[in-house]
């Protein structure tokens, strides 16, 4: 490592390296008991240097209510690329086995404790983790309304809080409110514009929007069984499959197009795939499994 053994940590759980290999066990699971902050770094970045050791003190500060996992980008590409990395520092903050927050670049000292201050009380500080989380059980069992509320609440006590900010947007666009959640998204305070939880939920807008102008799925399908090359009814295609709630049909169709013509209509297949890789869960197996498929045709 680019000099760290001077700035080491004391041995402890609490700091660790990630990998590949150990980043569902260590960083997704381990998040369902503590919020996880993960460290994306690489040993010829300069900031990396300065904010590990900023970081790996305010974590052991924290006396064990957050864990670091710090993962080299340059020897593991696949866990970086499936969470979209694209400079170091990049620090993202896993509960619940999904990101909740992030930030690039090296902080002060003062602006970790904030961040790292927000997370634990997202944890259950004040009960704010729970709330969320029956917040999400109310959305996935379709009560809108009351999970629009608890999440609103939830943003009187933490304006700031990502989690319940996406989740409000995602209420609006689950009850058919699209403006208003246009204009939620648009309102978003510059903290969280950035965050995956507001990215997600500007995804699902725009997917939400294309749904409403999808073309009749089965004249679509007829279309391209009669002719494969025709491109345009291939991608409103998946524009309707995705709007139907088949969205690893749609990732397949975009897939196929991607690989007929990757530069068709200024690269909107892949442009269509990385918007409902966003709109899902980093870890939903469809993500995966489509990134995975995407790379392999991009580097061949």
């Amino acid at each position: 490592m680019f000099g760290l053994a001077e700035t080491a940590p004391p041995a402890t759980d609490l700091v660790i390296d990630g990998t590949d290999a150990n980043f569902m066990t260590e960083v997704v699971e381990a998040s369902r008991q503590i919020p996880v902050i993960v460290d994306f770094w690489a040993t010829w970045c300069g900031p990396c240097k300065q904010l590990i050791p900023a970081l790996e003190a305010a974590v052991i500060a924290a006396k064990g209510k957050v864990k670091l996992v710090k993962i080299d980008v340059d020897q593991n590409q696949m866990v970086a690329g499936q969470l979209r990395v694209q400079s170091v520092p990049t620090v993202y903050a896993f509960w619940q086995g999904q990101p909740v927050d992030g930030f690039q670049g090296a902080l002060p000292g003062s602006e970790i404790k904030k961040f790292i201050d927000k997370l634990t009380a997202l944890a259950g500080d004040g009960g704010l983790g729970e709330a969320i989380a029956a917040a999400e059980e109310m959305l996935a069992q379709g009560a809108v309304e009351d999970a629009a509320e608890t999440f609103a609440a939830i943003l009187e006590e933490e304006p700031e809080n990502a989690a319940a900010y996406g989740g409000l947007v995602r209420a609006r666009l689950a009850a058919g409110a699209l403006d208003e959640a246009a204009a939620l998204l648009d309102a978003a305070p510059a903290a969280l514009s950035k965050t995956q939880e507001v990215e997600a939920a500007r995804a699902q807008l725009e997917l939400a929007k294309q749904a409403a102008t999808a073309g009749p799925e089965a004249e679509l399908r007829a279309a391209v069984e009669a002719n494969a090359g025709d491109h345009q009814a291939r991608f409103d295609l998946a524009v309707a499959l995705n709007a139907a709630g088949k969205v690893e049909e749609a990732v397949d169709e975009l897939l196929e197009l991607f690989r007929r013509d990757r530069e068709w209509n200024d690269g909107a297949a892949r442009t269509q795939l990385f918007t409902i890789f966003d709109a899902l869960k980093p870890q939903d197996p469809i993500v995966l499994k489509g990134r995975r498929r995407l790379s392999s045709m991009i580097f061949v």
